[in-house]
């Protein structure tokens, strides 16, 4: 289901799109890597991404700004030396969206062909 989630396209939103129900964002979040979590008020999910020197960090952070662009859904990104969270949340309706899960399954993707 993540390949799913990574080959689909963000839609705009400017509101009128109904928050994701606790129940389903849990079940779009098992299809991401482990490491995501949803926030305790059920509004965002987040990641962190660990790196071995800043110059890994700011690729990563790079990359992930460009498929921000691309779907025009973008996170929030706390860049450190050796780490950068990513965290999602459909501003427009104060909640959670598909956006916000095929977003982060397009940057489990990029995470895991940079490993190799």
């Amino acid at each position: 289901m993540a390949e799913d989630l990574a080959e689909r396209r963000c839609k705009p939103c400017e509101g009128g799109v109904e928050v994701l129900r606790r129940d389903q964002a849990v079940a779009l979040l098992d299809a991401l890597h482990d490491s995501w979590s949803i926030s305790e008020d059920g509004v965002a999910i987040s990641r962190c991404f660990t790196f071995p020197a800043y110059s890994r960090t700011l690729a990563f952070a790079n990359a992930v700004a460009w498929i921000a662009i691309t779907e025009g859904h973008h996170p929030v990104l706390t860049i450190s030396y050796g780490s950068c969270e990513v965290a999602y949340s459909t501003h427009a309706i104060d909640g959670l969206s598909d956006n916000d899960f095929i977003c982060a399954a397009k940057i489990d993707r990029l995470a895991a062909a940079s490993a190799r």
